[in-house]
């Protein structure tokens, strides 16, 4: 049977250009974000307030990556059969909720567990979806430099709420800057139904027989797209493990062999915002260069790079300060400057009425890494704080190594995707 698209919804064309409509829906993409880092910027205090090991305060993290994984991967099948534009807008009031309700409930391991977790668990629909959105407007030589836009406001969004939290905790304490960001989804929301209200809701209709099974089945056997999907996932544990654990290391390196205090956490969490605004130029470059040289190329410099920094960053704590925001600056930059690209490919590898599965296997895949790789940080931190190790220095340096060791097989998928036929289909032949 043939698919026919169907629209629901008026037409894009009449009211909004394409730079204005990306630039609204980036704009809502980095108000939707800000409760994505708020526990990370207040980690080092939480870990003190609730008496957490470094183990506990990363499954937090890891709980909110599990929540966030389900919700990917759901949404990715739901805007397949109930269009992009109606889950994204659907999703950011499930968010709002949800960012809210952990800013004010959580007060221990366990409900901060529970909330983290529930508030990931709401907070897909503004990524996949958003994707799909992109995917439907520009065509494919447009596309890269598009998704770089996307995931740069990311990355801003992420910076600005660091820069929140790193002023607000010293004046009303992590609560309060857990509500200020718990705001963010629900600004976010308003912003994308006054953006999306003139863009159509495109439903592909299939048959009775195309389950969801059987979409995800017909993805696994795309082989160029699970090469792809497969170093996407060893992608996100070196980046998501990252993200979960650098305001915590520029913290305590403030912080020296004295005690965490609310000062030493909110430099940490500045410093960091600012390897994340800088690191939007990794996104945007990241997708622009790969229309003009190729995908493939692009993922295997930028992989080859954060690599050397997972290896390097952990042991070079005792450094000054301005180094370390220096050299993380560069990781994240290397770290997020294949992201866009990944996003971009799949579209390219992909047939358009199996792009919510690719999405959706993906996200299940790639956040389930991420899952794992911040609660593996603490887990190595603990080890080697106790005997026969017994050292901090050698505990951040072993931690981040173990993101380097999780990301190792990335370049290796990309160069057998890179080799096949099939790759020549991205950007425009240049593989």
């Amino acid at each position: 049977m043939t698919d026919r698209t169907t629209e629901t919804g008026p037409s894009k064309g009449g009211i909004q250009g394409d730079a204005s409509w990306l630039a609204l829906l980036c704009l809502s993409r980095t108000s939707f974000v800000f409760v994505f880092v708020s526990y990370s910027a207040a980690l080092p205090l939480l870990k003190n307030d609730w008496a957490m090991t470094a183990g506990q305060a990363g499954l937090i993290q890891s709980a909110w990556h599990t929540g966030y994984l389900i919700s990917l991967f759901s949404v990715g099948l739901v805007s397949d059969r109930q269009g992009a534009r109606r889950t994204f807008l659907a999703g950011g009031i499930l968010a709002s909720f949800s960012a809210l309700c952990f800013a004010f409930l959580a007060d221990g391991f366990l409900s901060g567990l529970i909330l983290y977790g529930f508030t990931g668990l709401c907070s897909g629909a503004s990524y996949t979806p958003g994707l799909t959105l992109i995917a439907e407007r520009f065509v494919s030589y447009q596309r890269g430099r598009a998704m770089g836009w996307f995931l740069a406001a990311a990355s801003l969004g992420y910076g600005i709420s660091l820069i929140l939290s790193g002023l607000l905790m010293p004046l009303i304490g992590w609560r309060g800057a857990f509500i200020v960001t718990g705001c963010g989804p629900l600004a976010a929301t308003v912003l994308a139904f006054w953006t999306l209200r003139a863009t159509p809701n495109i439903v592909r209709p299939r048959g009775e027989e195309r389950a969801v099974l059987s979409d995800l089945i017909a993805v696994w056997r795309n082989r160029p797209a699970m090469l792809l999907i497969w170093a996407y996932v060893f992608h996100a544990w070196e980046l998501l493990g990252m993200w979960a654990w650098l305001p915590a290391f520029l913290a305590v390196s403030i912080a020296g062999g004295g005690g965490m205090t609310m000062q030493a956490a909110g430099i940490g969490a500045l410093c960091t915002a600012l390897t994340y605004i800088t690191s939007m130029g990794g996104s945007i470059f990241g997708g622009s260069l790969s229309d003009r040289w190729g995908r493939t190329q692009v993922i295997l410099w930028a992989a080859c790079l954060s690599l050397v920094f997972s290896f390097t960053f952990g042991w070079i704590m005792a450094l000054p300060l301005w180094i370390l925001v220096v050299v993380a600056t560069l990781y994240n930059l290397t770290a997020i400057a294949d992201s866009s690209v990944f996003s971009t490919g799949l579209t390219e590898l992909v047939e358009p009425r199996y792009l919510g599965a690719a999405y959706a296997l993906r996200s299940l895949l790639g956040f389930g890494a991420g899952v794992v790789s911040p609660w593996v940080f603490g887990l190595v931190i603990d080890w080697a704080r106790g005997e026969p190790l017994s050292s901090e220095a050698m505990a951040w340096g072993l931690a981040w190594s173990a993101l380097g060791v999780g990301a190792l097989l990335g370049p290796l998928m990309t160069l057998r995707l890179r080799a096949m036929p099939e790759a020549g289909r991205m950007a425009g032949g240049k593989r």
